[in-house]
C-alpha cells in the first residue's frame, strides 16, 4: 500500500461516523467521537500518579449535542474546561457516576455550545489497572523506577479519560515529564526520545484505537537494529535483545510483499521488565516485548513475528468490539505462521502450528462452551475473558481451512485486498462475514459453503474437518520417546543435541501424566530440565513435574514464579499446584511474588486464592 493511499484512508477513517455497539464502554460515538487527542502528563514515581489534562479534538454527528461522556476507571477529575466560539477556555460542568467493577466510571460532561475542544485536568491512581510502577529495586539494572501501560482490552480508561473502545480511532500527540534520568517512549514517532532531558514530545499522525496508545518510561537505552527498526531496552539486555531479534527487518520484508507495504514507518521494540503479564502487546510503531523470549538462540522469536503482523490484522485493521476479538487474533496468528515459514523455512512453521494446535485441543475441554465460538457472547463480562488461545488458534486454524480449500493463490489475494479495504477501521464479525461472502465464497462457488463459515465462527469447538497440523519431526521425537519408555533406548541415545525448542516441548507436553519418581528423576537428571533457562521449556517441565509429583523442582520453580510475571507462564501453574494439593506453598510464594506482578496478574491469580 502506497503512502498516498494510506493517508486517504485515514482521513476518511477519521471522518467518517463511528456507530459500533461496544457493551464495555460508556462513550456516546452516535453523537460526538474524538479524532485527535492531546496529553499532557508528568509521572510523578513517588506517589505513583500521572498529572496533567488530556484534550480532546470533536466531530459532533448531532446537530443538538452538547453533551460528552468519556470512559474511566480510578481516576480523580480536577476540572474539565471547553474552547468556546470566541476562542477563549471556559469551565464545564461534569459528573463522575459510581464505579462499576468492569466498566468503570462514566464521565459525563455538559457543554453550553458544541465545542471543538475539551480539555479534562486529572490524575491517575496508584491502582491504575493500566499501569505498573516498578521500584528500582524491581528492574534488571537497580537504578532508576520504571513505568509502564498496558491497556488493551479496557484499561486505558486507567490513565486517561478516553472513549476507550476499539470502534473508534483516533491521532494523537503527547507530552510527557519525567525525572531527568529517565527516558520516556511511546507507540509514536520517537524521535525526540533519542535526547533524554525529562521533557518529551511525541507524535503518532495515523488514527489508532485508544487501546493502542501506550507509554514506558525508565532506564532506556537504544539500539539500531537496521534502517526501520531499533530496540529501547534496560542497558543489562540490550545487547542479548538486539543478538536475538535482528532478524526483524527480514520479517517486515517478507510481510511487505506478502500482505501490502507496513504503514506506520518505523518497527522498534520495547523490552520490558520480566514483570510484563504478556509476551507482546502490539502497540503500533513500538511493540511492548517479555524479556522471557530473549532465549539466546532465536527460538521464540515468533512472538516478534505475531507482534509484526498486529500492523496489519489488529493495527490497521481493528476489531470493532471485544466480542470479535479473533478478528484482531486469529488473522494475527496465521500472519504470524505465514512470516515465520517465509523467514525460517516451512518445517519450523508447521512445528509451531503443531503446538499450538495441539495446545487448544487440551483447552477446548476445560471451558464453558459458549467461550469456544469464536464470535463469543461477553454478556457483560470483562472484556479480559475473551483472551484464550480460541480466538488465536480457532482463528488461525480457520483461516487455514481457508487457504487449503481456496489454495494460497487465491487465498493471499483475498486477505491482502481486505487488509486494504479496510485499512485503519474497525468491523464486526457480522461485517467480516458480508466481506468473506462477497470476496471470496460467491467469489470461488462451491468450495467453501456458509454454513461451514458460519459453523466456524458461531458454533463451539472445531468442525470435523478443521485442519489437523502434523510435523513429520515431531513424528520422530514421539518415536524416540515411546523407545525410552518401552525401555528399548536410554535418555543418553536420544539424539537431543539436535532438538529445537519446539522438539523439546513437543517432548515434555506429550510424556505421560503419570510417571514414576524414577523416571522424572532419570529425565531431570539426563537433560537438567530443572534449570533449564529457557522459560517455556521450564514451564512445561514444571506443569509435568508438579503433576507428577517431583519435589526436586520447588526451589527452581520458586524462582521462577517470583521472577516473571508473564501469566502464560506463571497463572497455569498456580492452578495446577492448587489442583495437587500445593495451595498452601504455591500461596506462600504468590504473596511474596504479588508485588511484582502486574495488576492484571494479581487480578487473576487473587481470585484463584480466594
Amino acid at each position: 500500500m502506497k503512502l498516498n493511499t494510506i493517508f486517504a484512508a485515514l482521513l476518511l477513517s477519521q471522518s467518517a461516523v463511528v456507530v459500533a455497539q461496544d457493551q464495555h464502554s460508556y462513550a456516546n460515538l452516535d453523537q460526538v467521537h474524538s479524532t485527535h487527542v492531546y496529553l499532557d502528563v508528568a509521572i510523578n514515581f513517588d506517589k505513583k500518579e500521572l498529572e496533567g489534562f488530556i484534550e480532546h479534538t470533536l466531530s459532533w454527528h448531532n446537530k443538538q449535542a452538547k453533551q460528552l461522556i468519556l470512559d474511566t476507571r480510578d481516576l480523580e477529575i480536577d476540572k474539565v474546561m471547553y474552547k468556546g466560539a470566541d476562542k477563549l477556555w471556559h469551565p464545564a460542568k461534569f459528573t463522575l457516576a459510581a464505579r462499576n467493577d468492569v466498566k468503570g466510571s462514566k464521565l459525563t460532561i455538559n457543554l453550553k455550545e458544541q465545542a471543538k475542544l475539551v480539555r479534562v485536568y486529572y490524575n491517575s491512581l496508584p491502582q491504575a489497572s493500566g499501569l505498573q510502577w516498578l521500584t528500582p529495586e524491581q528492574t534488571a539494572s537497580k537504578t532508576q523506577p520504571f513505568v509502564y501501560s498496558q491497556s488493551q482490552a479496557i484499561h486505558a480508561r486507567s490513565w486517561m479519560p478516553i472513549q476507550d473502545t476499539p470502534a473508534m480511532r483516533v491521532t494523537y500527540n503527547a507530552r510527557i515529564q519525567t525525572p531527568k534520568d529517565v527516558r520516556a517512549v511511546m507507540s509514536a514517532d520517537n524521535k525526540d526520545a533519542q535526547f533524554k532531558d525529562g521533557d518529551f514530545h511525541f507524535d503518532m499522525p495515523q488514527a489508532i484505537p485508544p487501546y493502542l496508545i501506550a507509554f514506558g518510561a525508565g532506564n532506556l537505552e537504544y539500539q539500531q537494529m537496521s534502517h526501520q527498526t531499533a530496540i529501547y531496552a534496560e542497558p543489562t539486555i540490550l545487547a542479548a535483545a538486539v543478538a536475538e531479534f535482528d532478524d526483524t527487518q527480514a520479517m517486515i520484508d517478507k510481510t511487505n510483499k506478502m500482505y501490502g507495504e507496513y504503514a506506520w514507518g518505523r518497527y522498534d521494540l520495547l523490552m520490558l521488565p520480566p514483570s510484563f503479564p504478556f509476551g507482546g502487546m502490539e502497540n503500533p510503531r513500538l511493540s511492548f516485548i517479555t524479556p522471557t523470549v530473549v532465549a539466546g538462540d532465536k527460538s521464540l522469536v515468533s512472538l516478534i513475528a505475531h507482534e509484526l503482523a498486529h500492523s496489519w490484522s489488529g493495527n490497521l485493521v481493528t476489531n470493532a468490539t471485544w466480542e470479535d476479538l479473533w478478528l484482531n487474533e486469529g488473522f494475527t496468528s496465521y500472519v504470524e505462521n505465514r512470516i515465520m515459514e517465509e523467514v525460517y523455512g516451512r518445517d519450523r512453521a508447521l512445528m509451531e502450528q503443531s503446538l499450538e494446535s495441539a495446545g487448544l485441543k487440551k483447552l477446548l475441554p476445560t471451558l464453558p462452551e459458549g467461550d469456544t465460538i469464536l464470535n463469543l457472547k461477553l454478556n457483560g463480562r470483562d472484556p479480559d475473558d475473551a483472551f484464550s488461545s480460541v480466538p488465536y488458534i480457532k482463528g488461525q486454524l480457520f483461516l487455514i481451512y481457508l487457504e487449503q480449500h481456496f489454495g494460497r493463490d487465491k487465498f493471499d489475494v483475498f486477505v491482502k485486498q481486505y487488509f486494504h479495504d479496510f485499512s485503519f477501521k474497525s468491523l464486526t464479525t457480522k461485517e467480516f462475514v458480508t466481506y468473506l461472502e462477497s470476496n471470496l465464497i460467491n467469489k470461488y462457488p462451491n468450495i467453501v459453503s456458509m454454513d461451514k463459515v458460519n459453523e466456524w465462527i458461531y458454533q463451539p469447538g472445531l468442525p470435523a474437518d478443521a485442519p489437523n497440523p502434523v510435523s513429520d519431526t515431531f513424528d520422530k521425537v514421539n518415536a524416540n520417546s515411546q523407545a525410552w519408555l518401552a525401555g528399548q533406548a536410554t535418555l543418553s541415545s536420544l539424539p537431543t543435541d539436535q532438538w529445537t525448542v519446539h522438539e523439546w516441548l513437543h517432548f515434555i507436553n506429550t510424556l505421560p501424566r503419570d510417571l514414576s519418581l524414577a523416571q522424572m528423576t532419570e529425565l531431570d537428571g539426563a537433560f537438567k530440565l530443572t534449570q533449564s533457562g529457557n522459560a517455556e521449556i521450564a514451564f512445561a517441565w514444571f506443569m509435568l513435574a508438579v503433576g507428577n509429583g517431583y519435589n526436586e523442582i520447588y526451589p527452581a520453580l520458586d524462582k521462577h514464579l517470583s521472577g516473571i510475571g508473564r501469566r502464560k507462564l506463571i497463572v497455569p501453574l498456580y492452578k495446577t499446584l492448587i489442583a495437587h494439593d500445593k495451595k498452601q506453598w504455591a500461596n506462600a510464594v504468590y504473596q511474596k511474588a504479588r508485588n511484582t506482578y502486574h495488576p492484571l496478574a494479581q487480578g487473576t491469580i487473587d481470585a484463584l486464592f480466594q
